[in-house]
């Protein structure tokens, strides 16, 4: 069996669906809430789905049965305040997973963030080595605590300490795809923007704050759920494989360069307005990212990432514009 948690949100769904569709035994651990988060799963065939405060519970019922740890569940919101909540949950609950794995000899994939670059300044490697980490200076309290626990799986590979049977960390890059919709203003620009750009109206985006960059070329490396997933089923096939990798499509885009991939999906004409800025994001906000993914690559991991042209358009056509909206 194979335990995702956060099983129930975004990314965690998307996986959950994928290991399902190809006849894996699958549980979720999840906050399920009454946000419709439910719907992310309503087409996947589970063997068990059951709430974080029954985590350890059902690990040690369960402990013979867990072949891996998909964990991609954290506060995921970048405009987080709570940092008893966001450490409990995305280091404390992390490291947890982490030693139980290491107890049992079980795999473990977690979720890390590009959020961990934060500006920039010292470009976008995945140089998991404890020396490259601590150069990174992330700008919200969710990066930060990301990379807390990155630093933390160099520290103790490096010094020699026990591991999983398998580790690997992805820092996710602009992730946008189906079943982000309970995410509510941490969905995608291209989820809120879908209804207005599909009846023709306004889309507006941020200006930018820089004279150096012009309102909408404001860059990041979007990358399409359905990428994701395949680099997570591909790391199960290849238990060999250890590290923290970047997830991401390698090429920046600007987010006004998103928005007419969204018009043409759409079939409407282009109309992108823009709006200055809430001061509240100007301080943390990231003007570009762009994954290195040599060394997802060297590993082994040889499939193209979608264009964001065909993301949107897979997006859009697949999901966006049906009934049903879900994976």
């Amino acid at each position: 069996m194979i335990l995702v948690t956060g099983g129930a949100g975004f990314i965690g769904s998307n996986i959950a669906a994928a290991l399902s569709e190809r006849g894996e035994r699958v549980a979720v651990c999840d906050c399920f809430g009454d946000q419709g988060k439910w719907r992310n799963l309503a087409k996947a065939e589970l063997d068990d789905a059951f709430h974080p405060d029954d985590l350890a519970t059902w690990l040690a019922r369960h402990r013979d049965r867990v072949q891996a740890v998909i964990h991609m569940g954290a506060v995921s919101d970048t405009s987080a305040t709570d940092a008893d909540l966001v450490v409990r949950t995305n280091f404390g609950l992390s490291g947890s997973l982490w030693q139980w794995c290491a107890q049992h000899g079980k795999r473990f994939v977690y979720a890390s963030s590009a959020a961990t670059y934060g500006g920039g300044e010292a470009g976008y490697d995945d140089d998991a080595s404890p020396e490259a980490l601590a150069r990174l200076r992330p700008l919200n309290l969710y990066g930060w605590s990301k990379h807390l626990f990155d630093r933390r799986v160099a520290r103790g590979v490096e010094s020699g300490e026990s591991v999983p049977a398998q580790w690997a960390g992805l820092k996710f890059f602009n992730v946008y795809g189906p079943n982000e919709y309970h995410k509510g203003a941490m969905q995608s620009v291209v989820a809120r923007a879908y209804p207005g750009a599909a009846r023709g109206d306004e889309v507006a985006l941020f200006k930018s704050c820089r004279p150096d960059v012009a309102d909408g070329e404001q860059q990041r490396d979007f990358v399409y759920v359905g990428d994701c997933v395949d680099v997570v089923l591909w790391l199960l096939d290849h238990p060999s494989v250890n590290g923290i990798f970047n997830v991401g499509t390698g090429k920046a885009s600007s987010f006004a360069d998103l928005m007419r991939a969204l018009f043409a999906a759409t079939g409407q004409p282009e109309r992108i307005v823009y709006r200055d800025m809430p001061e509240t994001l100007r301080r943390q906000y990231q003007y570009f990212t762009e994954a290195r993914v040599d060394r997802l690559r060297a590993a082994g991991f040889t499939r193209p990432f979608k264009s964001i042209e065909e993301g949107v358009r897979l997006y859009v056509e697949h999901f966006l514009s049906q009934p049903d909206r879900y994976r």
